[in-house]
């Protein structure tokens, strides 16, 4: 019995001293971009007074207050199919890392024999000429073949596990806010699309008055055939951007459908961008604290920690690799004594493997540090990429107000000058040709304006995309 507590004592003490890795010690990389963002005439100031609070700091719920909208946005997360691919995924690097994590420990088997045979009687020496039956019980409960990790090689392997199972979980939270980002940009484009329809519809009934009023006056002579057949014009023009608005209403439909992940109820769809209840407000803060809450970044950081984790793992491959067997149990001839006191039987068995020539290992060893290097290159392009995206979003933020006060100015100017030259045409001071130009000015300056709407509406979107998103969106997944 002593001997058995000394020999558990030994796998303990081997136990706990398997704590140190041969890992480089890692260093979060620089970033390759401005310690601000870009400044110039498209990029307005931060506004005085309290201040937005950030990306990362505001829900989805609270930043897109649209109730529809959020319903929609809510479905999706619960029945998105590639976000369930992304969720499995992260299950899949989870049970990944608790396999490497369980190699740290002991297996402990039980085994229970039984051995039977017969020697013949010209082959048994202790009793010559008798021939023998034997019977061999053993029961027994013990380690087979433990590694004791005393150079962190599993350590390090468990480490790069954990880090690659983190690294999944951020791409699962960026699929997340991509997929809101998604939802929001679909619902806004079907509102865009319905009021562009909508404003097609209106023109194209103008349109067909105009004909039919020109058509009557031709009849009597007060009009001519190209008057006639340029009224013709718009009316086929119109019915065209009917047919064209109605088949992107119902694509702009089946996506969002598709985002879902279920059919969406036409009673919570939009009617038009004006009924759409307005965005929050966020701030783009400073690069250093937006870049690095991007999940992308964060995912591509840890992928980086894995890298530097398995370099540990091939250092500890250069050094010995101990193993340790041991059983206690039980063995008889006889299945009525077999757990009789004087039947115990126990073996301990150590093992050491140092490798004396691998070239493998060396070509192992500079094939991981290569990838290190690839990892801290993907790193800071992912900062590159995400620098680049926030800058061209505020760049747009800051230019789409005037492009919009503008376009609200052409939209009136067009109507009035419309106005004008339908009078001039009646009264017979005009051609049909000035009314023709200022109906398509009119239609193009209002489609227009609902074009830039939708621009600053899905700027806003991307905002939120781009500088990080909630992190409110589901608690992160324990390994």
């Amino acid at each position: 019995m002593v001997m058995i507590r000394k020999h558990v004592l030994i796998l303990f003490a081997a136990f706990f001293l398997a704590a140190c890795t041969l890992a480089p010690v890692y260093k979060r990389p620089a970033a390759p971009t401005p310690s601000d963002w870009p400044k110039g005439a498209a990029y307005k100031e931060e506004r005085t007074g309290a201040k937005a609070p950030m990306a990362y700091e505001i829900s989805w719920q609270e930043y897109f207050r649209d109730e529809h909208l959020r319903e929609i946005i809510a479905t999706a997360l619960k029945n998105n199919r590639d976000l369930r691919i992304a969720a499995l995924n992260v299950e899949v690097a989870s049970a990944i890392y608790g396999v490497q994590r369980a190699s740290l420990l002991p297996t402990v088997d039980a085994s229970a024999t039984r051995s039977k045979g017969r020697v013949p009687a010209d082959a048994n020496a202790s009793q010559p000429g008798t021939t023998v039956i034997t019977d061999f019980y053993s029961v027994n409960l013990g380690i087979l073949s433990w590694e004791v990790d005393l150079f962190g090689r599993l350590r390090s392997l468990k480490d790069k596990a954990l880090e690659e199972y983190l690294a999944t979980d951020y791409v699962r939270r960026g699929a997340q806010i991509s997929l809101v980002s998604e939802v929001a940009t679909a619902y806004l484009m079907l509102a865009a699309d319905k009021e562009n329809l909508r404003l097609t519809r209106s023109t194209l009934a103008a349109q067909q008055s105009t004909y039919d009023l020109i058509r009557r006056r031709f009849d009597v002579g007060l009009a001519t055939e190209l008057d006639l057949n340029r009224a013709q014009t718009q009316v086929d023009a119109a019915r065209a951007s009917l047919a064209l608005y109605t088949q992107l209403v119902a694509t702009d439909k089946n996506t969002l459908d598709l985002l879902a992940g279920t059919p969406v109820p036409d009673e919570i769809t939009p009617v038009d961008l004006k009924g759409i209840a307005p965005l929050g407000d966020i701030s783009a803060g400073a690069p250093s604290e937006t870049l690095l809450h991007r999940p992308d970044i964060l995912a591509a950081e840890h992928e980086l920690k894995a890298v530097n984790a398995n370099i540990g793992a091939a250092r500890a491959a250069f050094f010995p690799s101990i193993f340790l067997t041991t059983t206690v149990g039980t063995e008889s001839f006889e299945l009525s004594r077999l757990f009789k006191a004087d039947s115990s039987a126990w073996t301990f068995q150590p093992q050491a493997i140092m490798p004396i020539f691998d070239a493998r290992l060396w070509s192992s060893l500079k094939g991981i540090k290569v990838q290190r290097e690839i990892a801290v290159a993907q790193y800071e392009k992912a900062i590159q990429v995400a620098f680049k995206e926030v800058a061209d979003a505020l760049a747009e933020r800051g230019t789409v107000g005037d492009q919009l006060a503008a376009q609200e100015s052409l939209v009136h100017t067009s109507e009035e000058a419309y106005r004008l030259s339908d009078i001039r045409y009646s009264t017979g001071i005009d051609s049909y040709l000035s009314v023709l130009d200022a109906q398509r000015s009119l239609y193009a300056a209002e489609q227009g304006l609902i074009t830039i709407r939708l621009a600053r509406l899905i700027n806003m979107v991307m905002l939120y995309k781009v500088l990080g998103g909630g992190d409110n969106l589901g608690p992160r997944t324990s390994p």
